[in-house]
């Protein structure tokens, strides 16, 4: 038989409120407690019974987490990360992936239910195709949502996200740095609504305007998809097409892998030839040869707070969280979480021979 509510209480020296408390992730326990029994629910291995725990609170222990893909490491190793921190809050995650396809997005936004028909407490979702109207038109009385990535949530719901402008303009900036002044930019996407690409390009076109230098739009590749491929095919196009560049800003990692394998197959060295950095800090990039310089967000850092945003909206009616202001009545958070450039080998200065 499995611990009880009663057996982790003892264990953690707190009263059986207390624990329950926990297990549902009101706000209204101190740090230290909270820690005492969360580390007691992990020795003792206790799960909490989803149905009785509906019956009594009208909660499924059941989060939503909707991402554009699950092929995408990125997107991967951040599901990873919201499921281990849900596992400590006593929640159990459901991932869904949309594909980017805004109807499936406005489905899973209005209706706060998987498409298998099950129930969640709150949802977490990383929109591509969602624009502000379908975000403001969304029914009010479903459960609480937090947005992740960079579609600008205007107030309606708390959205987290690192400031992408800044990042990207530090990409770029380091390689000013190492001396490359014909910096491609490759990750263009103008036919989605997300923001990344526009974000990510509006950095690297800032960072050039305070070198003094002239953006030339002959250097800035629109690609359908994020993948390696399409990394690979931009960077034949520059090639292909004469245009001189002596550095690469690929908006994501998967980007600039997919560029480094076709400028090898075509001759060319990095960094020697041309420098390199990407976005995403993804396990490949670090095994890559040569490993590759990128933005690195603090995705365990992402989890951690959006699901401490829907906590903090999942508070009982009545009860205070700690911010002072009962959850219903603050708008929607802005959550800036921080980043790095972590320099490797793609841009190390060049080697002369």
């Amino acid at each position: 038989m499995g611990a009880s509510l009663k057996d982790v209480a003892q264990r953690a020296g707190v009263s059986i409120r207390t624990v329950s408390n926990v297990v549902n992730d009101f706000p209204l326990v101190a740090p230290g407690t909270r820690e005492r029994v969360r580390r007691a629910i992990e020795e003792l291995q206790y799960r909490p019974n989803a149905a009785a725990r509906t019956l009594r609170g009208g909660r499924s222990g059941l989060i939503g987490l909707v991402l554009p893909e699950l092929a995408s490491p990125y997107f991967g190793e951040l599901a990873a990360l919201v499921t281990e921190a849900a596992e400590r809050r006593a929640w159990t995650v459901l991932v869904e992936q949309s594909g980017g396809d805004a109807d499936r997005e406005r489905r899973l936004l209005d209706g706060g239910r998987t498409p298998g028909g099950q129930a969640v407490d709150g949802l977490l979702l990383s929109p591509w195709s969602l624009g502000a109207a379908d975000l403001r038109a969304r029914p009010a009385g479903g459960p609480p949502v937090v947005l992740l990535g960079e579609q600008d949530a205007d107030g309606l719901f708390d959205h987290v996200a690192i400031d992408n402008v800044t990042a990207a303009a530090a990409a770029t900036h380091h390689l000013l740095a190492t001396g490359r002044r014909r910096i491609a930019a490759i990750g263009l996407q103008p036919h989605l609504a997300n923001g990344t690409a526009e974000q990510r390009h509006r950095g690297y076109r800032t960072a050039l305007a305070e070198a003094g230098i002239r953006p030339d739009p002959a250097l800035e590749l629109e690609v359908d998809r994020l993948h390696r491929p399409d990394g690979a095919a931009a960077l034949r196009r520059l090639v292909e097409e004469t245009r001189r560049f002596d550095a690469l800003f690929c908006f994501t990692d998967q980007l600039a892998l997919g560029a480094m394998r076709a400028l090898y197959q075509l001759g060319g060295r990095v960094p020697d030839d041309v420098a390199v950095v990407g976005f995403d800090d993804i396990e490949d990039g670090r095994f890559s040869t040569p490993s590759l310089t990128t933005i690195a967000p603090d995705k365990a850092a992402i989890a951690e707070a959006a699901l401490d945003c829907l906590a903090t909206r999942l508070t009982p009616a009545g009860a205070v969280p700690s911010s002072g202001t009962p959850a219903a009545a603050n708008p929607g958070r802005s959550i800036v979480i921080p980043h790095q450039l972590v320099v490797r080998e793609s841009t190390a200065t060049r080697t002369h021979h």
